[in-house]
């Protein structure tokens, strides 16, 4: 009788949490106020308000960290800024985010090329292949971003012709 008690005590336990469990969503929406905030700063960066739309992007990513779209476009930013390296990290966040995301995928290996990164724009390439079933547009972009290498800068211009 007293083994009767605690069982029913626990299959009572065991059903609440298991129930509790079932009934939380695993995944909720984007904050619709971020949403709004990306709209306006695509918008911006289109208009060639670079800084306020940057500044519109980041308020996005902070009222809802899980707005991916608010850290690609981000990055888009930084690589028009010629900052590959914050391009990567931001490219990173979304790809946390949104693992398969492609556009962040091609964008990542774009930066990486410019960073003369190129093993790690393959894999990203390798990665795109995986996800593409048919014609890829992005991976056929970041394809000919490796085969077209990082970009030549004045000082390894400097350095091959033996001018200061």
């Amino acid at each position: 009788m007293r083994f009767a008690s605690v069982a029913l005590v626990a299959a009572l336990a065991t059903v609440s949490v298991t129930t509790s469990l079932k009934g939380q969503r695993t995944e909720r929406a984007i904050d619709p106020r971020s949403m709004q905030l990306l709209a306006e700063g695509k918008a911006q960066k289109a208009a060639g308000h670079l800084e306020l739309a940057n500044d519109t992007l980041e308020t996005a990513a902070l009222v809802d960290p899980r707005n991916a779209g608010a850290f690609i476009t981000l990055a888009q930013i930084a690589e028009t800024r010629a900052l590959p390296g914050k391009a990567i990290r931001l490219y990173r966040e979304a790809l946390l985010l949104e693992p398969d995301d492609r556009a962040a995928l091609q964008g990542q290996g774009e930066a990486l090329v410019a960073k003369g990164a190129l093993d790690r724009a393959r894999a990203n390439l390798a990665r795109l292949k995986t996800l593409c079933k048919g014609p890829c547009p992005e991976a056929t972009t970041l394809a000919a971003s490796i085969v077209k290498g990082p970009p030549i800068t004045t000082a390894q211009v400097e350095g091959t012709t033996g001018k200061p």
